[in-house]
């Protein structure tokens, strides 16, 4: 995607209209960040941020549950769709504990948030994760022959040895550190996750997470009160389907498109997040 060897997501960063969307998250952060309920309840709105965002997440994987049944609920082993929302609440909880871990070894991190999102791979039916799932398929990119569930995106899978090859220029990407904004790293680890699809389930799930952590760990949303993921779902399933699409096209003009996409996600979570911060302020939330 960009003829610059030294740091190729710079030229990302360029693509018309991209300049425009950067400008706009950033903006739009700092607003929510300079709300008066940050300075003294942050963590209740990371935490709130934590639980829109993975009933979000789950929502594009095909688990659209409401928001309050997702708080209320403790047992998430009851059928595909618990077990979805299950990952996606675990994987929220987990990423945040990942971040000092992804600059240096990022094929680890992605290793630890599939596990996670598994839950025991081992167990039967009643377990949290997949049952059934044979356990050495968990936490490893997956092999030729092996079956992949990812419901949502339906593009033609790569194979295991263009995986493997893709999985280890990314991680050198971020092992390596870009100039690039933000917003443009997690949107290409977003949609590289999203076209490769690398474990046989929870890949979607597993994407989202990472862009989150690099959204984190980047300094743009150093409290994680900002959840891309509500905004995703928000844009709805086509529309993030059709801007992934072009993504995989390759084209400038679709990978701007997935970036742009990406950023009005975020903006979205920010105003998810405004929106919790008003309510607190009330005595509402």
């Amino acid at each position: 995607m960009s003829t610059n060897p030294a740091d190729p997501l710079v030229a990302l960063g360029a693509l018309p209209g991209v300049p425009d969307a950067v400008d706009s998250v950033r903006k739009a952060v700092d607003r929510v960040y300079g709300h008066r309920v940050m300075r003294r309840r942050s963590n209740e709105v990371t935490s709130e941020a934590a639980l829109r965002g993975a009933r979000a997440s789950a929502a594009l994987s095909g688990a659209d549950w409401a928001l309050e049944e997702v708080r209320r609920r403790t047992d998430f082993g009851g059928d595909e769709e618990a077990r979805t929302v299950g990952a996606a609440l675990r994987l929220g909880a987990e990423a945040g504990q990942l971040l000092s871990i992804w600059r240096q070894s990022p094929m680890r991190v992605l290793a630890r948030l599939h596990l996670v999102a598994a839950g025991d791979p081992g167990g039967s039916a009643g377990a949290e994760g997949a049952p059934g799932a044979v356990a050495d398929s968990v936490g490893r990119p997956r092999q030729d022959g092996e079956s992949v569930d990812e419901p949502l995106i339906e593009a033609p899978l790569p194979d295991a040895t263009e995986v493997a090859g893709r999985l280890e220029g990314l991680a050198d990407l971020i092992v390596t550190g870009s100039s690039a904004p933000a917003l443009v790293t997690a949107a290409v680890v977003h949609g590289e996750l999203l076209a490769l699809r690398p474990f046989t389930s929870y890949s979607g799930l597993v994407a989202r997470a990472a862009e989150r952590i690099v959204l984190i760990g980047s300094g743009l949303d150093p409290k994680a009160i900002c959840p891309a993921e509500v905004g995703h779902a928000e844009q709805g399933r086509a529309a993030y389907v059709a801007a992934f699409e072009g993504y995989l096209s390759g084209t400038p003009e679709g990978v701007a498109a997935w970036i742009a996409h990406c950023g009005r996600a975020v903006e979205l979570g920010v105003r998810e997040s405004t929106a919790v911060c008003e309510a607190l302020q009330r005595g509402a939330a």
